[in-house]
């Protein structure tokens, strides 16, 4: 029994608001469609993010049908679950996924959380925000009593996991149960693969360049899926990669040799099938950082897709290195230093969800989640004591405050 697993394709991403980025995205995946096929396998695991909106554009809807119906065409079902970008934290809202039940897509959710395929136990669940583990840690622990009744049992999760993340993790690696074969995990967008009890908890990354602090993890180990050998004792993985169809040049200039790096550049792009991302960084100015930019444009800018910039002046120090050695607090880091003296871990994770949501106009996900926060864990009779002097309404108006 042999299966592929997948996540992050983040299909309809726009990166820098370009469209050929879009349909590089688009090309990338329907590249890994056909090599899922020339792999023979039995079944495709999705595990989330398939789209980069709850609400994708129809060509990114049209784009995925296209896969899913030639996955149909060569008897090769696939299961998914929704990861974080693709799902609305709204109650009854569904994610796009569904649309697809009909033509075959097995959609693990809530509601569904497994299915068999042949002997094989596939359960799972959606993205859950940290501030919800308590609900995500009961409803695994139900999913690994089932596994407990199958000789093969997968685990489908889209979640951070402190073992692989610095500081925006949903579970602790103590919190998943051990009895699982096989960990389809996605979120994590670099490949990662390792023992988790009795089998393997793999990430096989996303399919694509998502942000361009992930070019030294694809330089290194690239980017693709995985194929896993379920026969054995314990799973057999085959990492398989994939080609991105643009590539990203990060080049260090002198501003006094300028004319020879920019030669340079010209001399390593001129063969390639499409124009490429160019980050560059240009030291030791010592001119009008304006004069210089139309340089570099006018030279390299009929060459490439896009140029990105960096000036450094002559004389200033590497800011970088600086924040890097510095040990410096992030946006995330001053959340929950701030938050210390509250000593409770819940809210700390709310305030990060929360950080997250309304960081991209999430205002009507934030709102459910500081809803759903306080029904947990200020509702329960265990929770709450109620002073009856005390409208019932006004913890909820101090919470919802909070969005405005």
């Amino acid at each position: 029994m042999k299966f592929a697993h997948l996540a992050d394709t983040h299909l309809g991403y726009r990166q820098f608001g370009l469209i050929e980025r879009e349909k590089d995205f688009y090309e990338v995946f329907e590249k890994v469609i056909d090599k899922i096929i020339e792999e023979k396998v039995d079944f495709v695991i999705h595990s989330g993010d398939l789209f980069e909106s709850a609400k994708p554009s129809p060509i990114a809807l049209l784009i995925f049908q296209k896969g899913l119906l030639k996955l149909k065409g060569a008897g090769i079902p696939m299961y998914a679950i929704a990861g974080n970008h693709d799902m609305v934290m709204r109650s009854g809202a569904i994610p796009p996924q569904v649309i697809f039940k009909k033509l075959g897509l097995k959609v693990i959710s809530p509601i569904n959380t497994n299915y068999m395929h042949d002997d094989v136990f596939i359960a799972g669940l959606p993205y859950y925000p940290a501030s919800q583990n308590k609900s995500l840690k009961s409803k695994l622990a139900e999913l690994s009593k089932k596994a407990d009744n199958h000789k093969k049992s997968i685990l489908v999760l889209h979640q951070g996991i402190d073992k692989y993340f610095n500081l925006s993790y949903e579970l602790e690696i103590g919190d998943i149960p051990d009895n699982f074969d096989y960990y389809a995990l996605g979120h994590l967008h670099k490949y990662i693969n390792d023992d988790f009890g009795e089998g393997k908890l793999v990430y096989p990354g996303s399919s694509e360049i998502w942000k361009t602090d992930e070019l030294k993890e694809y330089k290194e180990k690239g980017k693709g899926f995985v194929v896993v050998d379920l026969d054995g004792a314990k799973p057999r993985i085959k990492r398989v990669k994939i080609d991105i169809p643009r590539e990203f040049i990060n080049r260090s200039l002198d501003f006094k040799n300028l004319e020879s790096g920019i030669e340079g550049i010209k001399e390593t792009i001129k063969d390639f099938d499409k124009k490429p991302i160019l980050n560059l960084t240009i030291k030791d100015v010592d001119s009008d950082v304006a004069s210089v930019y139309e340089k570099i444009n006018e030279e390299l800018g009929d060459l490439s897709l896009m140029i990105r910039p960096e000036f450094k002046m002559i004389g200033e120090d590497n800011i970088d290195d600086i924040i890097i050695q510095s040990d410096s607090l992030g946006p995330k880091e001053l959340i929950v230093d701030k938050l210390k003296e509250f000593d409770n871990e819940n809210v700390t994770k709310l305030a990060i969800d929360l950080y997250e949501y309304l960081s991209k106009d999430k205002l009507y996900e934030s709102e459910e989640l500081i809803n759903q926060f306080f029904h947990e864990h200020y509702r329960s009779s265990e929770n709450v004591v109620e002073d009856e002097n005390t409208p019932k309404e006004d913890v909820q108006v101090t919470f919802k405050e909070v969005l405005e």
